[in-house]
């Protein structure tokens, strides 16, 4: 059970204090409690409980197995950042946010397997072949890319969510993830803007002692969920197969009492579902693996693809692995809409004034 969050232990940690009330944010008037000194005081109860809430979803992403990327490049943050989040294993953040992280992820991934590459080299004995000034180009490299992308290294698809500390100076993965849907948690200061965020944590995005409390009670509630998923997955494996195996019994004695019956019957069904297939590529922007993975996924008509919604398709993607997260799939609906109503000339013309499948 993840630690009680204590007002009193948040006031301790100076997590109320706000920026000078000339720096202010008017949209985080609901979580100031008041004006001293010329700086804004927040409301540690508002802060409690909307760091409760933000707990909660985050136990939740945890327990579904996504990852929750951290970020916080400020100085005072960094080390906190890397310890407490290195112990749920969670992808983190600590040097300058690289542009396109998120947008361009296909890319990062390239820089991610690069250091593999060469740890692979050093291993086969590779490494060794090369000159000495190669060599010494090679592991600055390699030091380079682990700084920036070391902890980053296991993180194979999109993150579940991000926890930014201090939004100001992280605007840039904050505009990334809102552009992809991805949902922000962040700690928030008087200077932020809370309209940006899913999941605000109004205290002080600048001391250290306040950022080490909000991300000790955060990193708690992970652990949590993850120790669920565990233990879910244990049970499932102890438990499943002698629970299922009556059930699965029954399941074959019926299986077999009607096997004649339903071969018959099934096969044509079969042959039938395969003849009416639609060829997918016929829509402009999918290949053939594109293709396959749609037919896979039950999507095996031109109707049922127009039926589908963009994000629909990038989810279907996104699953299907890293090299086709960065499709475009916008117009892939409207295309297979024109291919079902047989519209053939208009859906030509169409595609000849399109580049790539995407208007302009």
């Amino acid at each position: 059970m993840a630690n009680k969050i204590e007002v009193k232990d948040l006031l301790e940690a100076g997590v109320h204090f706000g920026h000078l009330t000339r720096k202010w944010n008017p949209n985080m008037a609901p979580y100031i409690y008041m004006e001293r000194n010329g700086i804004h005081v927040i409301n540690l109860y508002k802060t409690a409980a909307k760091l409760e809430e933000a707990n909660e979803a985050l136990k939740k992403i945890a327990a579904s197995g996504r990852k929750i990327l951290f970020v916080a490049t400020k100085k005072q943050a960094k080390d906190i950042v890397s310890e407490k989040v290195s112990k749920v294993n969670m992808p983190y953040i600590t040097e300058r946010w690289p542009g396109g992280m998120l947008t361009n992820f296909v890319t990062i991934r390239k820089a991610v397997k690069k250091m593999a590459t060469i740890d692979r080299m050093k291993k086969d004995g590779t490494f060794l072949t090369l000159s000495k000034k190669e060599r010494l180009q090679v592991d600055r490299l390699r030091a380079k890319l682990e700084k920036n992308l070391g902890s980053i290294s296991e993180m194979t698809r999109l993150p579940g969510a991000l926890f930014i500390v201090d939004t100001m100076r992280e605007h840039i993965a904050v505009k990334e993830a809102i552009k992809l849907k991805i949902p922000i948690f962040a700690m928030a200061d008087t200077n932020s803007d809370p309209r940006l965020l899913d999941y605000i944590i109004p205290s002080n995005d600048d001391a250290s002692k306040s950022i080490e409390a909000i991300l000790t009670h955060v990193t708690d509630a992970i652990a949590e969920g993850l120790s669920e998923r565990k233990s879910e997955k244990q049970s499932g494996k102890e438990g499943g197969d002698e629970e299922k195996a009556p059930k699965k019994k029954k399941a074959e004695v019926k299986e077999v009492a009607k096997k004649d019956e339903d071969t018959k019957t099934e096969a044509p069904a079969k042959k039938k579902a395969d003849v009416q297939a639609d060829d997918l590529t016929k829509v402009e922007g999918i290949g053939p693996k594109i293709s396959q993975i749609f037919q896979d996924s039950g999507i095996t008509t031109f109707a049922k693809l127009a039926a589908k919604s963009e994000d629909d398709l990038k989810e279907i993607l996104e699953e299907a692995g890293p090299k086709f997260v960065s499709k475009n799939p916008a117009s892939w609906p409207k295309q297979a809409k024109m291919a079902a109503e047989g519209k053939w000339d208009e859906l030509k013309e169409w595609q000849d004034k399109a580049k790539g499948g995407i208007e302009e």
